[in-house]
């Protein structure tokens, strides 16, 4: 980065850190290597290549209503003007509405329907003689033989595949069975089987039917008042109108009305439900053909509608843009891109390429120059680069195609999510940074370019402090929404008649908004991907119905309170020197959380006056003291804790020395050299954020303040000054950022907190 430092570019400072969860050693042993930087770069600006939308050209984009800012614009050569997307969809329904269907007459219907009462009548003369036969046993009263008779005509009917219904049967069954037996006794009844009829009556009606025509599609589906009819025997073809036709419904009302003239109710059943079996279509749709014809027809739609002259007047300086001059504009710019050859536009791609590769240079060299540890730690800069592929991946798509506007980019997403993750700076940067590109992507939209950077910028201001969920799912979408709104109304009113235009913007700006519902499980994929802490955990975590708390209170409700106090002095010491006022309460919820191994062993858990370290030697006791440090990391990591908060279990002690232990120890001992001091003190590490320090102080400030007696403002001043400088003057606070201006506030902010929680109380008649 020599060459930066050259022209001025180099870096005056490194920061401290972008999170203060980060050690400076965390940070050191971070994967930074150079070329897997260079590589995620490459890799970054790889993508932008490959989803950049190659045959877009940009063009300016041109809104009905607009005042017509350059100069007179006059056709520079001879140029079709063509027809809208809407003007041509239009002759395309034109066409399919007025396209008459193609249908292919059968000939071999008839033939087919012939078989089909070959069929039925072949399949039902067994079971019918089967029932005769039944009748006939049954008149000789021959029990044996009416059983087996019985069993014979069961099997038949049972194996026929015939579908008449029971009335059908009885009818065909007793009316056989008549004639059989009458015929057996010698007394001819002049009269002939009821299915003869039924077959002759149905073959004249077929022959009629298939003289007229039937259609194998229900004619409600066939929107023209005619269809053609190819006969391919015949090689010809006709045009037939739909109501000279029958469908299989009109077939079946057809032959119940003829069926009631000439036959019985009871044959005039059978008769309908004989057509049944054996009527098929013979006039048969071919929607392949019927389609052909139609893509014939739209192949051959002309483009364009007329043309403009060389040297005609387009539209004036000034002007308002109406729908005609603006498909004149779109005309003669896809004229102009038909005459661009292949070197133009390899040119102008490498100029697009260049844009908008110059405005991401910009952003990481923001990032390089203001947001160095980001910069630096290469995971971090993964984030931040995949955070805005997925927002300007999803921009590339929709700029392939005029069905969606580029205001359905959910565009806020990434800048939420980075403000989460880092900070609002980053946000505002990425919202910057998005809008130029997405805008330049789509016509250089200036328009859009402002309401995307309001709106995200509305965005990031609200999530600066994150209180809940509802944020995600209501409250930012409708202030981006609102954004959008109040945008393009301003520009819509400096236009003549946009207001459709303004309609359907808000229409795509609505579900764009509606998009960053997807932050909240956004931010939960980043953080398990890079291992990092954002407040919307850290909100999961203040939680007091946590595993974790819940056990403290039930097992050592002395530390929980302690806890609740500790929290309370460093969320508003925190909020004081503007450092993480909810990680510096989260972190002292669960500092202590390891007591709950041996509560009894802690003097704010310790009931009537007992003291377990009565038992114990010195040596002992510490080690019992030392020990809920490491037990609260075990139990932290058992439950998934962030590394953020373990980091307040591990130092909110440092190397501090357990005073109390140490001094009964050299008490006891008549050598006080046999008492090291290494021994009473905690393992430590130090402190080394502003948060981690603040939880120090506040941890020993507070449990010193709750032993106090009759605690006053004089007492509590000078408690909170004596135990912070002790914390300092020891080293406590070496790896830590906090100023002596922090210092100073923090001790205020301490002592204005315990004055309000421990100031003395009027004592009521009959209290004690």
């Amino acid at each position: 980065m020599a060459f930066l430092d050259r022209i001025g570019l180099g870096r005056k400072w490194r920061g401290v850190g972008y999170l203060s969860d980060k050690r400076h050693d965390d940070v050191a042993s971070m994967r930074t290597h150079p070329y897997m930087k260079a590589a995620i770069l490459a890799t970054f600006f790889l993508v932008l290549l490959v989803f950049y939308p190659g045959g877009y050209f940009q063009q300016t984009v041109h809104r009905v209503g607009e005042p017509w800012r350059g100069e007179d614009l006059i056709a520079p050569f001879t140029f079709s003007i063509l027809k809208s997307d809407a003007e041509i969809q239009a002759e395309i329904d034109e066409i399919v509405a007025n396209v008459l269907p193609i249908f292919y007459q059968q000939p071999n219907a008839m033939q087919t329907s012939q078989t089909g009462l070959d069929s039925v009548y072949a399949a039902l003369t067994p079971v019918l003689e089967a029932y005769l036969q039944y009748r006939i046993t049954a008149r000789t009263g021959n029990r044996d033989l009416m059983v087996a008779d019985s069993t014979q005509y069961l099997s038949i009917l049972q194996r026929s595949t015939l579908t008449f219904d029971e009335r059908s049967w009885s009818v065909l069954r007793q009316n056989y069975a008549a004639l059989g037996i009458a015929e057996r006794m010698n007394q001819s009844t002049g009269q002939r089987f009821l299915g003869v009829d039924v077959r002759i009556r149905t073959e004249f009606l077929l022959d009629e039917l298939y003289a007229d025509g039937i259609l194998d599609v229900a004619k409600p589906t066939l929107s023209g008042p005619a269809i053609v009819v190819r006969n391919p025997r015949d090689r010809v073809q006709r045009t037939v109108a739909v109501a000279q036709l029958r469908d299989l419904p009109d077939v079946r009302d057809f032959a119940q009305f003829r069926f009631s003239r000439v036959l019985s109710d009871d044959a005039a059943h059978v008769a309908q439900q004989l057509l049944d079996m054996v009527v098929v279509p013979n006039i048969t749709f071919n929607a392949i053909e019927t389609k052909t014809r139609i893509t014939e027809l739209t192949d051959a739609i002309s483009p364009t509608k007329g043309a403009v002259p060389i040297g005609e007047l387009i539209i004036r300086r000034g002007d308002t843009i109406t729908a005609q001059t603006l498909t004149m504009l779109e005309s003669l710019a896809a004229a102009r891109e038909e005459s661009v050859t292949d070197v133009d536009r390899w040119r102008r791609m490498t100029g697009n390429l260049l844009v908008l590769v110059s405005i991401f240079l910009t952003y990481l060299l923001y990032l390089y120059l203001y947001r160095n540890p980001i910069f630096d730690s290469n995971p971090m800069l993964l984030l931040v680069l995949l955070a805005n592929a997925l927002i300007l991946g999803t921009a590339f798509l929709l700029a392939r195609t005029d069905a969606v506007s580029h205001y359905m980019v959910p565009i806020a997403i990434a800048p939420i999510i980075l403000t989460i993750i880092f900070d609002s700076r980053v946000g505002l940067m990425t919202t910057t940074t998005l809008a130029l590109a997405i805008g330049f992507v789509n016509g250089n939209d200036y328009e859009f370019v402002v309401a995307a950077i309001t709106a995200g910028s509305i965005a990031v201001y609200s999530v600066r402090d994150v209180k809940n969920r509802n944020q995600f799912f209501f409250t930012t979408p409708a202030l981006v929404f609102g954004s959008f709104a109040l945008v393009t109304l301003g520009f819509t009113l400096l236009k003549t008649d946009a207001w459709r235009l303004w309609a359907d913007t808000l229409l795509h700006a609505a579900g764009g908004s509606v998009l960053i519902w997807l932050t909240y499980p956004l931010i939960l994929l980043f953080e398990k991907l890079f291992k990092v802490t954002t407040d919307v955990t850290l909100l999961e975590l203040n939680d007091h119905n946590h595993p974790l708390l819940r056990d403290l209170m039930n097992l050592a409700p002395g530390t929980f309170q302690h806890s609740l106090q500790v929290a309370g002095l460093s969320e508003a010491a925190a909020s004081a020197i503007g450092a993480n006022s909810l990680l510096c309460r989260v972190g002292a919820l669960y500092h202590d959380v390891g007591k709950t191994d041996r509560p009894e062993y802690f003097v704010e858990n310790q009931m009537g006056g007992s003291n377990e370290h009565d038992k114990l030697k010195p040596r002992m006791s510490v080690l019992v003291i030392k020990n809920h440090v490491s037990q609260g990391v075990k139990l932290a990591e058992a439950h998934k804790l962030p590394e953020i908060v373990i980091d307040f279990i591990r130092t909110h002690h440092g190397t501090s020395v357990i005073r109390f232990f140490h001094v009964k120890a050299k008490n006891q001992t008549d050598d006080d050299s046999e008492v090291r001091e290494e021994d009473y003190r905690y393992d430590g590490p130090l402190p080394h954020s502003k948060e981690t320090g603040i939880l120090l102080l506040a941890d020993g400030v507070e449990a010193a303040a709750r032993a106090m007696s009759e605690p006053t403002y004089p007492k509590l001043e000078n408690l909170v000054n004596r135990m912070v400088d002790e914390r300092f003057a020891e080293g406590q606070l070496n790896n830590c950022p906090l100023t002596f201006q922090d210092i100073r506030i923090i001790k205020e902010t301490f002592r204005n907190v315990l004055v309000g929680v421990y100031h003395q109380r009027v004592k009521y008649p009959g209290n004690a």
